[in-house]
């Protein structure tokens, strides 16, 4: 099978598209048949040396296609469903994939491979990355960085649960507008700057990056940011001095990462999500739909900023 690797660490240009051998499922897993793989921020980070992974890795969090077998101690009931896994920090851009059963989902009959990987983690990390800030109905949102399908969603799910007011910050007027119709009440630039609330309650940051530290001058008193993303890269090393010199607002600062929750709770809000996009009360965002062997165009559009929403890779059968 053709999978993307990374072979060296730093520009797209060093991912490349290689043939391995076809993987067979083990205990408790299944084999799919890919046809629709999500582009990530975190596959973003992971390309251009985040430690902890070595020349040769796969990126790709999350996959949707077919089962085509079933390992021993796998329901064979799942062979010939259409599924979307999670399948975690990478070994998505692939054409075949083996995962866990306890990673899988099974679609809804009207929702396609492609809309489900769009949805699928960026959802569940926006929900409960609100969950993580303590957001309470009636409370004004900033989201930072929100023309990502993460940022997608967390202004739907936010407008959707009754906030006051779902400020974003982007790039573009044609960008504010299409997050507008998304739930954006308020669209700012990227600095911050823009007809909107002086202050937020909560501040979801999928960018972090240098900018980071002063937004903690957005937060009203008792404000939370929570930091989901950071694909503008680390912020300073002394991020922190900003909220300690506003100590008597008593602001508060974290991160989320979805590897904290648990799996059954993660499967169990997908399942959610997705029936609620079938329904058009979710509305998953593609920016563009390439081959696997474009994974490297993928990965500059990212750099670039160019990108609304989710590209999804889309291997070929073989």
């Amino acid at each position: 099978m053709r999978a993307v690797v990374i072979q060296e660490f730093g520009a797209p240009e060093g991912m490349a598209v290689v043939e391995l051998p076809d993987p067979s499922p083990g205990r408790g897993e299944v084999l799919v048949e890919v046809e629709a793989t999500g582009v990530a921020g975190a596959d973003v980070f992971i390309r251009k040396g985040a430690p902890g992974f070595a020349k040769g890795h796969i990126p790709g969090g999350e996959i949707a296609g077919t089962v085509t077998a079933a390992g021993p101690g796998a329901d064979p009931s799942w062979v010939g469903r259409r599924v979307w896994a999670f399948t975690g920090v990478g070994g998505g851009y692939v054409e075949r994939a083996v995962v866990p059963v306890t990673a899988l989902h099974a679609l809804p009959g009207d929702l396609s491979a492609v809309d489900a990987v769009a949805l699928g983690n960026a959802g569940v990390v926006a929900h409960f990355g609100l969950r993580h800030a303590r957001f309470e109905p009636g409370e004004s949102v900033l989201v930072r960085g929100a023309a990502g399908s993460l940022g997608i969603m967390t202004v739907q799910l936010a407008a959707q649960a009754g906030a006051s007011a779902v400020a974003v910050t982007t790039s573009s007027r044609e960008r504010g507008e299409r997050l507008r119709r998304l739930g954006a009440t308020h669209v700012l630039d990227r600095s911050g700057e823009g007809d909107g609330p002086a202050g937020f309650d909560v501040i979801i940051d999928v960018a972090a990056g240098p900018g980071l530290p002063a937004f903690f001058a957005r937060l009203n008193p008792n404000g939370r940011m929570v930091a989901v993303g950071a694909v503008a890269g680390m912020p300073p090393a002394d991020f922190g001095m900003e909220m300690f010199a506003a100590f008597q607002r008593s602001l508060s600062f974290a991160t989320f990462s979805a590897n904290t929750v648990p799996e059954a709770d993660r499967l169990r809000l997908t399942g959610e999500q997705f029936a609620a996009a079938s329904r058009g009360e979710l509305i998953p965002v593609v920016h563009e739909r390439l081959p696997l062997e474009e994974a490297v165009r993928a990965h500059r559009a990212m750099d670039a900023g160019e990108v609304f929403g989710r590209i999804v890779l889309t291997p070929a059968k073989s």
